[in-house]
């Protein structure tokens, strides 16, 4: 199995101020929605840890009721991830949190999930490499 394929402790977000930057109501925070998941990210964040990349799941209560089809879904959502996170390269030296956030109300399949975080990590990868270096600062 290869190696770049895991996933590290220090590519999880963990910080509860990190958490509610990213979903704090800012100018540098974007978003998008590729059904059943919406990202939310924000680059340029000051972490200690020296991953290019941290990430978060949600998986609201409302929107699945039973503990057992939460963890399922963020065990798929979180496998998507670690599959699909090495393909999609971020600029040398960015550092970049983002959140998934689970928005069906009820179980996708695998495939569906797998789909939805290869085109997120996609816009995340355009919109890292969008901004300019005048931009971040």
């Amino acid at each position: 199995m290869p190696c770049g394929l895991r996933l590290y402790k220090k590519q999880r977000l963990c910080s509860p101020t990190a958490i509610e930057a990213l979903f704090a109501r800012t100018p540098d925070v974007d978003s998008a929605l590729a059904y059943p998941l919406r990202a939310v990210w924000r680059h340029g964040s000051a972490r200690r840890s020296d991953s290019p990349l941290a990430f978060v799941i949600v998986v609201p209560k409302r929107r699945l009721r039973h503990a057992v089809d939460r963890v399922l879904m963020r065990r798929r959502i979180r496998e998507a991830f670690r599959l699909n996170h090495a393909a999609f390269a971020l600029p040398e030296g960015a550092r970049t949190d983002v959140a998934f956030v689970y928005v069906a109300s009820g179980l996708e399949p695998y495939a569906a999930v797998e789909r939805a975080v290869t085109r997120l990590l996609g816009r995340l990868a355009a919109s890292a490499t969008d901004q300019s270096p005048c931009q971040q600062a």
